[in-house]
């Protein structure tokens, strides 16, 4: 089986069983965007849409490269959206230099963000993804700076920058 249909097949049994089991905040009953079209593209669509590396990241829940991202050293005053729906997910007043590489957000937009646990790796973490087209962005940690404690650790290549 190809890449790619492995992954849509795995995230398409991941979001069933969240469904039965009880949905994470953005896959609830009361989800905003259960009717987005974004959520009725096809990965070859989606494809078409996004350049390859923010293909790997948003659909194939791929990592970029610690240090890749241009967003990492934005300092401009504006908000980063994800790069496949638009949605804004983080204000550049939230962004801070946590030192891994990636950047990194001590909140989200309220309702911009779902979440499911992450076992790839072996152990459990938190995978965040964007609310309306599902799109996988990063991980968020418990050692972030004050006010939240939280840590979102993005990828900058599934971001859009909008200035203010």
């Amino acid at each position: 089986m190809p890449v790619s249909d492995a992954h849509s097949n795995r995230r398409s049994l991941l979001l069933g069983a969240a469904a039965i089991l009880g949905a994470p905040p953005a896959l609830a009953a009361s989800d905003p965007y259960v009717g987005s079209p974004f959520r009725r593209l096809t990965e070859a669509e989606w494809r078409r849409r996004l350049p390859p590396v923010a293909f790997a990241i948003l659909r194939q829940e791929d990592t970029e490269r610690p240090g890749s991202s241009p967003l990492l050293h934005e300092k401009r005053s504006g908000t980063y959206h994800c790069l496949g729906c638009d949605l804004p997910l983080f204000r550049s007043a939230w962004k801070y230099d946590s030192r891994t590489g990636w950047p990194s957000f001590y909140t989200a937009i309220p309702g911009a963000l779902g979440f499911k646990t992450d076992w790839l790796i072996g152990v459990a973490r938190t995978e965040y993804h964007c609310a309306r087209c599902l799109g996988h962005h990063g991980h968020r940690f418990n050692d972030g700076p004050r006010p939240t404690g939280l840590r979102y650790c993005s990828n900058g290549f599934a971001l859009r920058f909008q200035p203010a």
